[in-house]
C-alpha cells in the first residue's frame, strides 16, 4: 500500500516555487527572440490622379462607395464631398449622372435625417445643372425612391420626401407628371388611410368611402399641419399635369385665355413640327404605328404589384372616368380636413364672427378650394370637363353650400400677439409648411370660382341657383368696382367667373351688372399690359358671343366699350405696339359686324388715326399697319381730309409699297366707279373725291411739297439746260421704286372705270391746272406722269398743246436724266433707269406728236461741248429702239437737222466716237426703213 501511494505521488508532483529563486521555464514555452524587416510599397502612397478630388483628396469614385457604408456621418461627409466636387467639376455630371443619381436617390429612405437632408441638397444641385431631357432616362428610378420614401413608415422619412418633391417640382414638372396615378395613391396614403370593410354591416359603406382620415401622434407636427403640407404638395403636383397636358384647343401660344372661350365646336390646330424642339415639349404629338393600322401593345411594367387599391388609382388620367374615380375618393378627405381645421379654432360665439378665420384654416381652405379648381381641369377635353362639373353639382354641390357658403366672403381674424419663450417644436411645426400666409382676397376669389362652375344654365325645369349665386355675385361686383389692387392671375380667375354667370344665368340684368364693374376695372389708370390685354381679350370674345344670345346683344356696358376702342388707339399711337394691336384686333371684329357704335367712333377718329405724320398707321409695325388698312373698307364715309391723309400715307413711303396698293385697292372698291358692293353697303366716298385721291397720289408729292420745290435755293434739284427744259429734282432709289409701284396701281385703278377718253381727259385737265406751270419737278412724278398718259391715251382723244409741251419737256428731261445716271452710278440705278426708260419710250411711242415736240425742243447751238456727247448719245438710243422707228422716220427731217447740226458744232482733228456711233445708226435706221415707209403722208402728218 505504501509503494502504490509513493508512485501515485510521484506523478502528480507539485513545483515548488521559494522566494529569490528563477522561474522554471515550461516545458511548451516559445522562443521570442527573434528580428525583422519591415517592406515599404512606395506605391501605395501616391496619390489617385485619375481625376478630380475633394480637399480630403477623395474622388467621385471613393465617394459613391462611402454611401454604402454603415456609419451615417461617413455617408453625410460623403454627401458633402460630393456637393463640393460637383461644384468645382460640373462635367462630372455628364460623366457620372447615372451613377450620381441611383446613389444619392438610394439614400431617400436613409434612417439618419442629416443623411437625407444632405441628399436633398445634392439632389437640387444637380437639378439646377442637368436639364430635363438628360435626367428622362433615369427619372423612373427617382421616381421610385421618391414613392418609396413617401409611403415609408418612419414620418420623418416622409417628411423629407416632401422636401424631395419640391425639387422634383421646381425642375422636372414634366416629368413628375407623365405618370400620376402612383403619387396620387401616396398623396392620398399621407394623409389617410384605406378602411377595412369586413362585415355586412359596412358593406355599403366600403362601396362608396374606402379612406378616412389617419392620425399619426408621434409626427413632430402636428395633424393639421401635415396635412396642409401635403394637400400643398398635392396642389402643386396637379397643377404640373394640367400645365404638361397636350393643348388641343384655343391658341397655343395663351391657353390661359382658354376660359373665356365658347364651351363647344373645340377644334384641333394644324402644328408646324419640327422634331427637334419637340424631343421635350409641351405639346402633344400623337404617331400611330404602321399609320394606325395595327394597334401597339402597352408595356405590362407596374410600379407596384396590381392589388386591390380602391377606386382612386388608375393607370393614368387621360379619362374622365379615372379623373372621377379619382375625385370621388379625394373630395370627401379635403371635405374632412375642411371640417376639422375650421372647428378646431371655432371661437365659442358661432354666430359672430364666423366668417373669419385663423391663418391656419385659411390656408387650409385654399389648398381645398385650389385642388378642387385643379381636379375639374384634369378632365381631358371641354365636353368632359362639362360632365365633370355636371358630377360635382350633382354629388357634391350640397356640401359644398354647407362648408364653404354659410359664411362667405371670409376675413382674416386678429389674434393677439404675446410675448412668450419661443417653442422650438412650434417653430418646427411652421417651417415644414411653406407659404403659409394666404390673403383673404385671394381665398374668396378661388371660392367664386369653384362654386360658379358648380351653377348650370337656367331654363325650363331646372332649379334656379340665385340663393346661392347672389352673394357671389356681388362679391364679384364689389371686387372689380371698388379699385381693389389685383394680381393677374385674380382678375383672369374673376374674369373667368363673370364669364361663367354672363352664360348661366342667361339674364339681361345680371349681364349689364357684372358687365359695369368690369368696364370700371378696364378704365382705370396704371394697368399693365399683360392686364389690360386680359381684359380686351375678354371684352372681344365675348362680343363675338353676342349672336344668339339675346341677354348680350346690345349690351350697352359693350356698346360704350366698342365706341371707346378707336379713341384709345389713336391716344395709345405706337407707345405700346402690343397694346395697340390688341385694340386693333378688337375694332376689326367689330367693324366685321358693321356695329354702329364702333364705325361711327372710328369715323370720328380716322383723321388722327390715319395721320401720315403721327397716325398708328404709318408708326406701328407692319401687321398693324394692314389690319388699320383693312379697316378702310368698313368706314361709312371717307372725307376730303381722310383721302388727303390716305394719299400722303401712300407716297410718303411710311408704308411698304404692296401696303399702298392694297390701300388704293380699298378706296376703288369704296367707290361708286368700281361698280362693285355688298349687300346694303353704301358708297363711302363721291366720284370727284376719288379722282382727286388718285390723281394726288399719282404725282407723289402734295401741293404744299411741290410749293416748297419751287422755292427751295439748295443743290437737291439739277439746275434747267438746253438738254433738260424742266429742273428735276432727283429722288432716291428706294422713294422712286415705292413711288413706281404705285403708279402701276393707279393705272390699273384708273383703266378698270370704263372709259379710258374720259379718264385720259381729266388727267390732262388735272396737268393742264395744276402741274404745267412747275419750274421743278420730281424725277419719279415725271416718269409717273408718261407711264399713266401712254396706258391711258385713247386716239380719239388726242393731248392739248400745253400738256403735250409739259410731256415733251418731262420726257427730254428724263432722256438726260438717264444719261447722267448711266455715268455716274450704272449699278446701283439699274432699276430706276429701267424704269425712265420704259416710261420714255412708251410715251414716245403711244402719244402722238410728242417725239416731234421733243425733237423740237433740241436747239443744237444752245448746247455746250459737254452736252454734245449726251444728245448724241439720247439719240443714238432712240434709233437703236425698234418700237418708235415708225416715228422716227414720221420726223426724218428734223431728225436729219438735227444730226447735221451735231456734225457741224463737233469741233477736232478726228471724229470722236459718240458722233461715229450715231451717224452709222442714223444711216442704218433712215435706209432700213426708207423703202418702206416711203409716202406713208397719214403718219408722217400725225407723228
Amino acid at each position: 500500500m505504501k509503494a502504490k501511494k509513493k508512485k501515485r505521488q510521484d506523478d502528480f508532483q507539485k513545483v515548488k516555487l521559494k522566494v529569490g529563486k528563477t522561474k522554471p521555464k515550461a516545458d511548451n514555452a516559445t522562443n521570442t527572440n527573434f528580428r525583422s524587416k519591415g517592406i515599404h510599397l512606395t506605391e501605395q502612397l501616391k496619390k489617385d490622379t485619375s481625376g478630380p478630388t475633394t480637399h480630403r483628396q477623395l474622388g467621385i469614385n471613393d465617394l459613391l462607395s462611402q454611401l454604402h457604408h454603415y456609419n451615417a456621418n461617413v455617408k453625410q461627409s460623403a454627401l458633402l464631398g460630393l456637393r463640393e466636387l460637383l461644384s468645382l467639376n460640373p462635367s462630372l455630371l455628364e460623366q457620372h449622372l447615372s451613377r450620381l443619381l441611383s446613389e444619392v436617390a438610394a439614400v431617400f429612405t436613409d434612417k439618419d435625417g442629416n443623411v437625407r437632408v444632405a441628399a436633398t441638397r445634392v439632389l437640387r444641385f444637380i437639378a439646377q445643372s442637368v436639364p430635363a431631357e438628360r435626367v428622362a432616362p433615369f427619372f423612373p428610378l427617382l421616381s421610385a425612391h421618391l414613392s418609396c420614401a413617401m409611403t415609408h413608415i418612419e414620418t420623418g422619412i416622409q417628411e423629407d420626401a416632401m422636401k424631395v418633391l419640391d425639387v422634383l417640382l421646381e425642375h422636372y414638372p414634366a416629368l413628375l407628371a407623365a405618370r400620376p396615378a402612383v403619387l396620387l395613391t401616396n398623396f392620398l396614403e399621407l394623409i389617410s388611410h384605406k378602411q377595412s370593410s369586413g362585415g355586412a354591416k359596412k358593406a355599403q359603406e366600403a362601396r362608396t368611402r374606402t379612406w378616412a382620415l389617419s392620425v399619426n401622434p408621434s409626427r413632430a407636427v402636428t395633424s393639421q399641419q401635415w396635412r396642409l403640407s401635403v394637400l400643398l404638395r398635392l396642389g402643386r403636383f396637379l397643377q404640373a399635369v394640367v400645365e404638361e397636358r397636350p393643348v388641343e384647343e384655343g391658341d397655343l401660344s395663351v391657353p390661359a385665355e382658354g376660359v373665356f372661350g365658347s364651351s363647344g365646336d373645340g377644334r384641333l390646330t394644324p402644328l408646324h413640327l419640327i422634331w427637334e424642339e419637340l424631343t421635350y415639349s409641351k405639346v402633344g404629338v400623337k404617331v400611330y404605328e404602321h399609320s394606325g393600322a395595327k394597334p401597339t401593345p402597352h408595356s405590362t411594367f407596374r410600379l407596384r404589384p396590381e392589388v386591390d387599391t380602391g377606386p382612386a388609382v388608375g393607370e393614368s388620367l387621360d379619362s374622365a372616368e379615372a379623373v372621377q374615380s379619382f375625385a370621388a375618393t379625394l373630395v370627401p378627405l379635403l371635405l374632412e380636413v375642411w371640417v376639422e381645421a375650421s372647428t378646431s379654432d371655432c371661437p365659442w360665439d358661432t354666430t359672430e364672427g364666423a366668417h373669419l378665420l385663423p391663418p391656419d384654416a385659411m390656408s387650409v381652405m385654399f389648398q381645398v378650394l385650389s385642388i378642387l379648381q385643379l381636379l375639374r381641369k384634369l378632365a381631358p377635353q371641354q365636353e368632359h370637363q362639362d360632365a365633370l362639373d355636371a358630377w360635382f353639382r350633382k354629388e357634391y354641390l350640397g356640401d359644398f353650400k354647407q362648408h364653404f357658403m354659410k359664411n362667405f366672403p371670409y376675413g382674416t381674424r386678429d389674434t393677439p400677439k404675446h410675448k412668450k419663450k419661443v417653442n422650438l417644436k412650434r417653430s418646427k411645426q411652421t417651417a415644414v409648411v411653406p407659404g403659409l400666409s394666404v390673403e383673404p382676397l385671394a381665398l374668396n376669389i378661388t371660392l367664386c370660382q369653384v362654386m360658379v362652375s358648380l351653377s348650370q344654365r337656367q331654363g325650363l325645369g331646372r332649379e334656379t341657383d340665385g340663393d346661392w349665386l347672389t352673394p357671389l355675385r356681388t362679391f364679384v361686383r364689389d371686387t372689380l368696382s371698388n379699385e381693389v389692387k389685383l394680381s393677374y392671375r385674380q382678375l383672369h380667375m374673376l374674369l373667368g367667373t363673370v364669364w361663367k354667370m354672363v352664360f348661366t344665368q342667361r339674364s339681361k340684368t345680371v349681364t349689364e351688372d357684372l358687365l359695369a364693374a368690369v368696364y370700371f376695372y378696364y378704365q382705370q389708370r396704371h394697368l399693365t399690359l399683360q392686364t389690360r390685354s386680359l381684359l380686351l381679350s375678354f371684352y372681344s370674345k365675348l362680343y363675338l358671343q353676342e349672336q344668339g344670345h339675346a341677354h348680350i346683344a346690345r349690351s350697352k356696358v359693350l356698346c360704350r366699350w366698342l365706341a371707346s376702342l378707336p379713341v384709345q388707339l389713336s391716344q395709345l399711337g405706337h407707345r405700346n405696339p402690343a397694346l395697340s394691336a390688341r385694340l386693333i384686333q378688337s375694332i376689326q371684329a367689330a367693324a366685321s359686324r358693321g356695329n354702329k357704335d364702333l364705325l361711327s367712333s372710328l369715323q370720328t377718329q380716322a383723321c388722327r388715326l390715319y395721320d401720315p405724320q403721327e397716325g398708328v398707321v404709318v408708326l406701328l409695325p407692319a401687321e398693324s399697319q394692314q389690319r388699320m388698312v383693312q379697316l378702310l373698307y368698313f368706314l361709312p364715309k371717307m372725307s376730303q381730309s381722310l383721302l388727303a391723309n390716305l394719299s400722303c400715307c401712300c407716297t410718303a413711303g411710311r408704308i411698304s409699297a404692296g401696303l399702298a396698293a392694297s390701300l388704293i385697292r380699298i378706296v376703288h372698291l369704296r367707290s361708286s366707279l368700281s361698280g362693285w358692293s355688298v349687300g346694303s353697303q353704301e358708297v363711302a366716298l363721291q366720284d370727284v373725291d376719288y379722282i382727286s385721291f388718285l390723281f394726288s397720289t399719282l404725282t407723289g408729292f402734295s401741293s404744299d411739297e411741290l410749293a416748297s420745290l419751287q422755292e427751295a435755293t439748295d443743290d437737291s434739284a439739277l439746275p434747267p439746260s438746253p438738254l433738260s427744259p424742266l429742273s428735276l429734282y432727283t429722288t432716291s432709289l428706294e422713294q422712286f421704286t415705292h413711288q413706281w409701284d404705285v403708279v402701276e396701281e393707279i393705272c390699273h385703278c384708273l383703266e378698270t372705270l370704263g372709259s379710258k377718253s374720259q379718264c385720259f381727259d381729266i388727267l390732262q385737265n388735272g396737268i393742264c391746272k395744276y402741274l404745267i406751270k412747275l419750274g421743278v419737278v420730281p424725277d419719279s412724278m415725271a416718269a409717273g406722269l408718261l407711264r399713266a398718259v401712254s396706258r391711258l391715251l385713247d386716239l380719239s382723244v388726242l393731248p392739248i398743246e400745253p400738256v403735250l409741251r409739259f410731256l415733251s419737256q418731262c420726257c427730254l428731261s428724263l432722256l438726260a436724266l438717264l444719261i447722267t445716271l448711266q455715268q455716274e452710278a450704272p449699278a446701283d440705278t439699274n432699276h430706276k433707269r429701267e424704269a425712265i426708260w420704259g416710261a420714255c419710250v412708251s410715251a414716245l411711242n403711244s402719244v402722238p406728236r410728242l417725239l416731234r415736240m421733243v425733237l423740237q425742243l433740241l436747239h443744237v447751238g444752245d448746247l455746250s461741248e459737254e452736252e454734245l456727247p449726251q444728245l448724241g448719245q439720247i439719240l443714238s438710243m432712240l434709233l437703236q429702239h425698234t418700237p418708235i422707228q415708225n416715228e422716227l422716220l414720221a420726223n426724218a427731217a428734223l431728225l436729219q437737222e438735227i444730226i447735221q447740226h451735231l456734225t457741224r458744232y463737233s469741233r477736232g482733228a478726228t471724229r470722236e466716237q459718240w458722233l461715229t456711233d450715231l451717224l452709222y445708226c442714223y444711216s442704218v435706221t433712215v435706209a432700213h426703213g426708207s423703202s418702206s415707209h416711203r409716202g406713208n403722208l397719214g403718219l408722217r402728218d400725225m407723228y
